[in-house]
Order: structure tokens, then sequence, then C-alpha cells
């Protein structure tokens, strides 16, 4: 039935209809005894209306449905009208606002020995609860509760007396509510079933794949597993596909910064390095790059290791080392592949510097990361790897080193005055900039977590010129030399893009310590 159609028969039957279920008429205390699959089968939410317990439905028509939801819930419903979409656009939002944690159901299984026999392999919906073994529900929780928090890891640590589950959120791990002991194992097999992985091996790490949903929503899971003494240590890495596809202009780039990476993305050739250490981000920025690229007029591949998360219209190879898939070897296939754009996911060795630098010098535009401290870093980094410095001048474009700074709530941050000698420890420049100029801190509520919630970037660009292309093709020009062309040339650090957040209340003076100490 059509919207059109559905109101009209709404209207005629003196029934309200709604063309969006607002949010504060979602009520997940009614549906705590509806099973999701029922909600989205028969296209039924009950919600309360100004007060008024209803059920919305698009079927106004099926009567002893309606009738099974109110003697399920226990109360009177009127019947609403709304569209079959709205309304499992609400079930999908109500269900995953369902205060259902972990906490909760580990104390229900206090002492209860019998919840370790099954290891069920029930569906991946994380919203979907009913009829699963305790132990399956149980990973279910943990995975949406960390879904809830937007965290990026989950561990679960095994040691003598007990199982520590922690979350790492905005870079930094918290201690959850603890399984018990004798959870272990068959927490870790459930795992392991998720991941595709040998449950009956426990001598050797394991690495798998798993996906779920959250509703619509798919989150890719990487799972490892290591023995240590007492156990299997097992990390889930969360790959939610919806969080991590950013335009480039929500990086928390500066207007000088982005319009910098703007003039690099245009270049027809040469080598683009995006550098920083582990989570810092460099992968979303990397793909928030590609977005920004013509895929429909040029061919773009990439090779990761691993493939994070899917691109639409881009070619995407997985690194593969057990059946001689490396990065150098998948490079070399992709040249042949007639490509425009190549991304290499990261450049570990010389094999693959020389071909991606090589590669960048015959008319491809060449995208890689590597781990350094700063963008000036890239440049001896790769002269180490063995690129001769007069290939590496005639192909490096431009390097960006970023870090992630946790971001302070909004809510709870509170103003202050600047500690001299802290400050200090950020460069005499730097501290007189910050000098009499407020600063916020963190305090901590129940909207965040010790007083941030959620990361920005900050960036140091480095875009090469001639000056500077003349330094590396000498070889002989320290860092120091090179790092003084680049700021002569318009370079900021990290740490000046980090006092500037400071500044402007999006962080601490202790995030922005911690980037001038890396």
């Amino acid at each position: 039935m059509t919207t059109a159609s559905l109101s009209e028969r709404a209207e005629a039957m003196g029934i309200r209809f709604l063309d969006q279920i607002p949010e504060t008429c979602l009520d997940p205390l009614l549906i705590a005894q509806v099973p999701v699959e029922w909600a989205r089968s028969n296209g039924m939410l009950p919600i309360r209306l100004d007060g008024e317990a209803c059920i919305v439905t698009a079927d106004v028509d099926h009567v002893q449905a309606q009738e099974d939801l109110a003697l399920l819930i226990g109360e009177d419903l009127t019947t609403v009208a709304a569209p079959r979409d709205v309304i499992l656009r609400g079930i999908e939002q109500c269900y995953y606002s369902r205060d259902d944690s972990p906490d909760d159901f580990l104390r229900g299984l206090a002492g209860n020995d019998d919840s370790v026999a099954a290891v069920a392999q029930g569906g991946n919906d994380l919203l979907a609860e009913a009829e699963k073994a305790p132990v399956t529900r149980l990973i279910n929780l943990i995975l949406l509760e960390a879904v809830k928090r937007q965290a990026s890891d989950i561990h679960f640590e095994p040691f003598e007396s007990r199982l520590r589950v922690r979350y790492r959120v905005d870079g930094n791990l918290y201690e959850q509510a603890s399984p018990p002991k004798h959870l272990e194992d068959a927490l870790v097999s459930r795992l392991k079933v998720m991941g595709r992985m040998d449950i009956a091996e426990r001598r050797l790490p394991q690495d798998g794949m798993a996906r779920v949903h959250v509703g619509e929503r798919e989150i890719d899971v990487r799972v490892s597993t290591v023995p240590v003494a007492e156990g299997e240590r097992v990390v889930l890495r969360l790959l939610d596909q919806q969080a991590a596809l950013l335009p480039l202009d929500s990086l928390g780039m500066s207007a000088t910064v982005r319009d910098g990476v703007q003039a690099l993305l245009a270049a027809p050739h040469g080598m683009i390095v995006v550098s920083g250490p582990t989570g810092a981000g460099k992968t979303t920025t990397l793909y928030a790059a590609l977005g920004q690229l013509d895929a429909s007029r040029r061919n773009i591949m990439t090779i990761e290791d691993p493939i994070e998360y899917q691109l639409s219209d881009i070619g995407q190879i997985q690194v593969k080392p057990k059946i001689g898939l490396t990065f150098a070897q998948g490079l070399r296939h992709i040249l042949r592949q007639d490509p425009d754009i190549v991304l290499v996911g990261e450049t570990r060795d010389r094999e693959t510097a020389d071909i991606a630098v090589r590669a960048s010098l015959t008319g491809h535009l060449v995208f890689t990361t590597l781990h350094t401290n700063d963008a000036v870093g890239t440049i001896s980094r790769l002269v180490d790897m063995g690129v001769e410095p007069y290939l590496l001048a005639s192909c490096l474009r431009g390097a960006m080193a970023q870090r992630l700074v946790r971001r302070l709530c909004p809510q709870c941050r509170r103003e202050a005055s600047a500690d001299e000698t802290r400050a200090g420890e950020l460069g005499a420049e730097l501290a007189a900039v910050a000098a009499g100029k407020p600063v916020w801190e963190p305090v901590g509520c129940d909207q965040c977590l010790e007083g941030y919630s959620g990361r920005v970037g900050v960036f140091e660009l480095l875009q090469v010129n001639g000056d500077l292309r003349d330094a590396i093709r000498r070889g002989s020009a320290g860092l120091n030399e090179m790092r003084a062309l680049a700021m002569a040339a318009g370079m900021r650090p990290l740490v000046a893009d980090a006092v500037d957040r400071v500044l402007a209340g999006e962080t601490s003076l202790d995030e922005a310590l911690n980037v001038a100490s890396a």
C-alpha cells in the first residue's frame, strides 16, 4: 500500500497517520518483551504518543497481530498508521536505544554453570536477542555495548582468577564488567566460531573475520587470538562501515591544510605519504582523499592489509603473504591493470618502496602510509629504506603527519587558565601564543568519558617545493635543514595545530602536550 493510500485508509477509519515517528515517542520499556524479529516481520512498533500507549502499523487491517501485541505488552494500544519504511527505521532506533548492558546480563548469570553448555552459531544481528544461547547472547551484548560507546577494539584478557574485558574508546582502554571465569572457554570458542577459526587449536595464534549487523548497519569484526600463560587472549577490532567513510571536510583539518591536500589530489602523478603511529587515523584520511577523486573517469586500485572498508567503484586487493601476495607482488600486478591512482596500504620494505616510487614516476598518483613521527621524517625513512634521493626528489609531492586528540565534552568542559610551567613544555613560541588566553579542561559527566567525547585530528602538511626538492636530491641535508625549508614554505608543525585546538576549546592542554612529546 502506498503512503497516499495508507493515509486515506487511516483517515477513513478515523486513525491517526504519522509520516515520521518522533524520537520522543520511542519507549524501550514497551518493547522489552517484544522480539525484534516479530516487530520487523509484522511491521509493528509500540510507542507512547502524547503519553498514550499506541501501536504503529502499516497494515491497519491486521487486527489479530495488534491484539497479540497488546496482550504481550499488557496494555490497551491505540492503533496509529505509518509507512512501513518509517516503522522499520523506528524499530531499529528503538531497539538500539534499549539499555541492555552486559552488566545486567552477567548479574543474572552469576553462579549459573548451565550457561556454559551451548556455543550457538545463531545469526549475527546484535539486536536480535530472543532464543539465543546465554554465551551467544552475552557476546552480542558486549559487542552492542561496544558499538554504542563507539569503541574501536574489545579485549578479552585471561588471568589466573578472572577474565577481564576492556573497550578501547578514543584511544584509551576502559575496563568493563568481567564475565565469570568459568565462561572463558565458551566465550573464546564462540568468538572463534564467529571468526571462522579452528576452535580446537589453542597453541597457535589465529586471525579471523566476522560480520555482524545492528539492524541495517554492518560492522566488520577482525578477530585475533594468541595463547598466553592463563589461556587465550582475544582482541576484536570493530570496523564500522558507516562511521569510517568520512568526507575530507569532516576530519578537522584547518582551511590551509585542507586546501593543500586538495592541491595535492589535483596532481596528475607523484607520491603522497600520510604518516603517523598506529591508530592515528591514516586509513580514514586516505579513504576520505579517495572519496574526493572521480572514480567514474579514472581507474583507482588499492592493496591493503587488511581491507578495512569496502569502497564503491574502486578495486581493492587483500594482501595474503601465505600464498606470496605481498604488498610488492600485488603492486606489480596492479600496475598491469592500467591504473590511474594507486593506494598502497603501507610501505614496509625497500621492495615496496621502490615499486611505489617508480610507479609514481611513470604517470601514476600513488598514496601510501608510513610510521614516522612527523612529515619531514617520511623523507629520511624512505631514504633509509633504500630509495635513491634523486628518485624521491622527483616523485614526492607531499607528506602529511597526523595524530588524534581527544575532544572535550561540550556539556561539562570548564574554562581554566593555562599553567605556565606546563605550557612552557610546548616550546617558547607556542607558550607565548597561549599566554593569557583561556583554555579548557575536562570535568566528566554522564555524557562522556573522563571529560572527553570523540576525537579530532591534528595535522602537519609538507608540500615539496623547489628548495626542498633540491635538498632531498643532494642527499646530504639533515632533518633540521629540511624542516626549516618546509617551515619556510608554510608548514605548521603538529603541535602548533594542537595548540590551535586548545585555544578553540576543542581539546585540552594535556592532549596538546601528548602530541608535543610524541
